[in-house]
């Protein structure tokens, strides 16, 4: 499956929505690794005719500043975005290739942060392998990124610059969707090799730097348009929700191990549990704030998942209505309500051990 698969935190949060991100940066910069619901154009400056990309109408048709498809696997912003609003900027920072072709990388790392997010991307470099940056070889740029920032500013600045800096990291979902466990040794080898290669790349980071993480964890990858599609009912695959169900359980659990303060001090973070804030709403659509939680508000044929999203496409006319944007990814107001749910603080809390918006302001 090309992209990435939904990440909806928290639909039942509507009434959290209303408060206003900060108006001064909490942080000097945020740094983004991950897959295509953070991907803010990184994959239309790939090279091959299967690279996923979200380069023409529908996609951006809601954007600020005038319709345009700028990247995002939305009709606007993506949680990325509405991260970065709530930790005081205006939204992501631009993507690593984006800067690299304007030659102004290092002035936006060194004020606003960049994204290494790339659409179909995962935790293993074999995962859609050819078509995106593998989450190692995001890290590799940002460790590229950090050294030239080191000319510029020299070691001690940019070593205080990025250890205030907010680290977003989403992914895993397509790992999901590329493997096929045929027993469950098999599934516990798959979630151990996650774990493990996930643990490695924060740990590199860790090691440049880093000790803010914000960690969105995999979600309910049977309920996207595009796999209910396969269903003759349209209902959530189970066994593929049973399977994410593990995977998020297992990072729980292993990045807790993996980063606890005896191993590297100092390194704090927040881990997301997107799995169980957003499984409550499919398991009682009734209850959820959106009018549509299984179909594709850009799209064709049934569901509107056997079809991409692009010009020639049927467009849904309430866009907000729609917890999907396309056959897999969410939209912009499904993505703002999941970026709420990770600051908000009482009981519709779904982060630990502390919130993002905790995580930010932390010193």
């Amino acid at each position: 499956m090309k992209g990435l698969v939904v990440v909806l935190l928290g639909l039942a949060l509507v009434s959290a929505i209303g408060a206003s991100p900060a108006r001064r940066p909490v942080v000097p910069a945020m740094f983004v690794l991950g897959d295509s619901t953070l991907d803010v154009g990184n994959n239309n400056h790939l090279p091959g005719k299967d690279v996923p990309r979200a380069n023409e109408p529908f996609y951006g048709i809601d954007f600020p500043g005038g319709a345009r498809a700028t990247g995002r696997f939305s009709n606007g912003y993506n949680i990325a975005d509405f991260v970065a609003m709530h930790l005081g900027f205006e939204r992501s920072p631009l993507a690593y290739l984006v800067l690299k072709s304007r030659n102004y990388l290092i002035p936006s790392a060194l004020t606003r942060g960049v994204s290494y997010a790339s659409a179909g991307s995962g935790i293993l470099d074999s995962t859609n392998a050819g078509k995106n940056i593998p989450l190692s070889k995001q890290v590799q740029y940002f460790a590229s990124t950090k050294a030239e920032m080191e000319v510029v500013w020299g070691r001690r600045k940019v070593s205080k610059h990025i250890t205030n800096s907010f680290f977003l990291l989403g992914t895993g979902s397509n790992d999901l969707f590329q493997t096929k466990p045929k027993s469950q040794a098999d599934v516990a080898a798959l979630y151990a090799t996650l774990v493990s290669n996930y643990s490695a790349a924060i740990t590199d980071l860790y090691r440049m730097g880093a000790r803010k993480f914000g960690i969105i964890n995999t979600g309910p990858v049977g309920c996207v348009p595009r796999v209910r599609l396969l269903n003759a009912t349209g209902a959530c695959n189970d066994g593929m929700n049973r399977l994410a169900a593990g995977l998020a359980a297992a990072f729980k659990s292993g990045l807790a191990t993996a980063l606890a303060p005896t191993r590297l001090p100092d390194l704090m973070y927040s881990l997301a549990d997107s799995f169980a804030a957003s499984q409550a709403n499919f398991d009682n659509p009734q209850a959820s704030v959106f009018k549509n939680a299984d179909s594709a508000c850009c799209g064709s044929g049934r569901l509107g998942a056997e079809g991409k999203c692009m010009r020639n496409a049927t467009l849904c006319s309430d866009r907000d209505a729609y917890a999907f944007f396309d056959n897999v990814h969410p939209s912009q107001r499904a993505a703002e309500v999941s970026a709420q749910a990770l600051f908000v603080d009482g009981p519709t809390k779904i982060t630990a051990p502390i919130s993002f918006k905790e995580l930010g302001e932390k010193r």
